[in-house]
Parts: structure tokens; sequence; C-alpha cells
């Protein structure tokens, strides 16, 4: 008789319980990169290009293009259900492509109804938007624009990375009351009891945890400000630098970034980083297209310039928040119990 291959004494594999699978969630969503959806959208542009550039047309490579490797033709089953929102909107602009829609409208639909897709879809219905309306080759478009946006996932990767020690150091000292209060009662002093069951102790543990909610916000908020201060640097140069690849005039060039811009980037609109650089060219009599390239390659450098010196500022500015409220609060939830428990007992052990 066969034996089983697992024997008596062999214990089963454990299940996998909810609680660890919650752990693992919320691990992986403090691990998640907020460069790469925009780093998905920048790979759909240079394979868009790619494409594009072997001669197929835009309903064509739209239909075979895709995400992380899946391909999105028409509109799947998945992408309907439960697809993420980049697929939706991906499938969305395919099937826009294949039935000779405005696409660039098409994907401004998608995002209105899945905000959760990545910002950069905006960005490329802006580029897609320039380039159609200007008429200037597809494929050159969507390759200076997945540069930009490659350029734009770094900048935030960078951002994120300077940011992180003074981020970590905020939670390290907003943790310091709790480790205090436990620190009490593990000397044996009754902390616990005293914040719960003392008048003293009750408005201590008020005004303390008071005290500490707002010390959380205010850090957040620094670090959130410091954060990256604007979206795609550099991009409406990028796009006048498009339109006037197609041979259209300055004035009329400048129109269409406008209203692509007004569409599908408002926050963009009323930028006019684009006047010194056309006045030099006027000046100098040299390519314009070629002027607004190093004029966006300069800004993106100086916003990551500006990023890290947001960061390095960071670590100075937590120090507010921490003496307003985190040591005062430091000082209700940890020592101001400790001290009534000592007093409580030396007042009632005669007694």
């Amino acid at each position: 008789m066969l034996r089983s291959h697992r024997s008596v004494g062999t214990p089963a594999p454990p299940r996998r319980g909810r609680v660890p699978g919650l752990v693992a969630r919320v691990i992986a969503r403090r691990r998640t990169d907020p460069a790469a959806s925009i780093d998905r959208v920048a790979a759909v542009a240079e394979r868009l290009a790619s494409l594009l550039g072997a001669g197929l047309a835009p309903a064509a490579a739209w239909r075979n293009v895709g995400i992380d490797g899946r391909l999105v033709r028409g509109r799947p089953p998945g992408v309907a259900a439960g697809a993420s929102a980049d697929d939706a909107v991906l499938a969305s602009a395919a099937d826009a492509a294949v039935e000779g829609a405005d696409v660039a409208a098409a994907i401004e639909r998608a995002t209105r109804v899945r905000p959760d897709a990545s910002p950069a879809w905006s960005i490329l219905a802006a580029a897609w938007s320039v380039a159609d309306v200007a008429g200037s080759p597809l494929a050159a478009c969507l390759t200076v624009l997945a540069g930009s946006l490659r350029d734009e996932a770094q900048l935030r990767r960078d951002a994120r990375a300077a940011l992180a020690g003074p981020a970590a150091s905020s939670r390290l000292v907003a943790a310091l009351p709790v480790i205090a209060l436990l620190f009490g009662a593990t000397l044996g002093f009754d902390t616990v009891g005293v914040l719960l069951g003392n008048p003293f102790g009750l408005g201590c543990l008020v005004a303390g945890s008071v005290l500490l909610w707002a010390g959380a916000r205010w850090n957040r908020s620094l670090i959130a400000r410091a954060a990256v201060a604007r979206p795609a640097p550099g991009l409406e140069l990028d796009l006048l630098a498009v339109a006037l690849a197609s041979g259209a005039s300055l004035d009329r060039a400048d129109d269409i970034v406008r209203a692509a811009l007004r569409t599908h980037l408002p926050e963009l609109a009323g930028t006019a980083a684009a006047a010194p650089v056309l006045a030099l060219a006027e000046r100098a009599g040299a390519p314009v297209a070629d002027l607004l390239r190093a004029e966006a390659a300069r800004v993106r450098g100086t916003a990551r310039a500006d990023g890290a010196v947001r960061a390095a500022t960071l670590g100075v500015r937590l120090m507010i928040p921490l003496g307003c409220c985190v040591l005062p609060a430091f000082v209700l939830l940890g020592v101001a119990p400790l001290l009534i428990s000592v007093v409580t007992g030396t007042l009632g052990g005669p007694a």
C-alpha cells in the first residue's frame, strides 16, 4: 500500500491569514513608486512612436500598443470589468482611433471617468492634440513626449528619495510620546491609569492627543509642499517646438498649444515661459525649435535642483512642529503622567 508523501508528524503548512495579507498590502502601498504610472504612459508613447515610425496608421498603432506587455485590441472584456484605470484609458483611446474620432478628447473623457488613472495621460492628450491640429509628425512628437515624461518620472523619484530622510525623521519624532508612555508603564508606573482615571491625566491626554494630531498634520503639509511643485516642467516649450515643426507660423503654433493646454492641462495654460526664448530667437535669428528644446531641458534641470533645495530645507522646517506640537505632547503624554503617578503614590502611601 502506498503511503502518503506527507508523514503523520509533519505539520501542514500554515494558511495565509488575513493579517499577513493586510500587512503585505500596507507595505506594498508604502513602497509604491509614484513615478511608475508616468513611466507606463511614457512606454505607451515610445511604442506608439515606434509603430508610427514603422509605417503603421494611428488606428493600427493604438490597436496594437499595450501596457506592461498586455495588448489592447478594441475593448477586451477585462478592461470593462476589473482592469486598471490606465488600461481603461488606453482602450478608450484605441477605440477612438479605430473609429476615426478625436483621440485626445477620448483620453480626456476617460480620465474624467477614471480619476485614478495616471496624470500623464493628460500630457499625452495635449501632445497628441497639438500634433494632430498642427499637422506635425506624430512619431517625432511622441518621441519628444516620451523623453519629457521620463524626465518627469525621474524628477519625482529624485524628490521622493530626497524627502525620504526628513519624512522618516518626522514619523520617528511623532512616535516619541507613545514611546514615553510605554516606557513609563514598563518601569512600573501606572501612567495609563493616570491618563484615564485622573482629572489632570484626562486633561493631559486630551491636550497631548490634540497636539500630536496637529503636529502630524503639520508634518504632512510640509512634506507635501516640499514635493514636486508643478507637473511636467518645460512641457509647454516642448509642445511649442512640436507645433513649429509642422511649418506653422509662430502665432498659429502658440494658439494651438494654448488651446491644447486649456483643454487638457489648465494649470499650465497661463504660463509665459516661451516669451524670452522667442524674443532671443528673433534678435539672434537662431532656430526657434532648438532654443525651445534647450530651454525645456534647462527648466527641468532647474526644477530638479529646486526640489533638492526644498528637501534640504524640509529638515529644518520640521523642527517647527517638533517644538510647537510634538515636544509638548511628549511632556503631556509621557512625562506628566509619570510625575502625577509618583506624586499620587507618594502622598497616598502614608495614608
